[in-house]
């Protein structure tokens, strides 16, 4: 059995960050669970473009009220404590907080290792075991 809480991964490897983001990782491939979890936020005012093109990511909504625009079709979907969205096709997306932070619950296959940032293309690079 896995417990965990989030005070104890402020300030680790786990605790990533960039301009208007921060991810605290809970769940990572080291733990050989097959996906990762993250509790993450995106600062009101913040737009990210970004496209997982070697992972599968869910994102569940607990607080704040946002925007997820499909970049392929334009759709634009608002998002708020209650909603999931799912990047089932590797979807070039922008993420955007319009009403408060954005606070999302990620989980991503395959698994993140836990210090990744985004790359320039707004992606992940591969998993170590892909």
């Amino acid at each position: 059995m896995i417990v965990r809480d989030v005070a104890s991964i402020v300030g680790t490897a786990r605790h990533a960050s960039g301009k208007g983001w921060e991810s605290k990782r809970l769940i990572v491939a080291s733990d050989d669970v097959g996906f990762s979890v993250h509790d993450t936020t995106v600062l009101e005012g913040t737009e990210l473009e970004l496209e997982y093109k070697h992972h599968i990511e869910a994102n569940y909504c607990f607080a704040g009220e946002g925007e997820v625009v499909n970049l392929a079709t334009g759709d634009t979907h608002t998002i708020q404590a209650g909603s999931i969205y799912v990047l089932d096709k590797h979807d070039r997306h922008k993420v955007r907080a319009v009403k408060g932070d954005l606070r999302l619950v990620c989980v991503f296959n395959p698994p993140l290792v836990g210090d990744e940032t985004h790359r320039d293309d707004g992606s992940y690079a591969p998993s170590r075991n892909q």
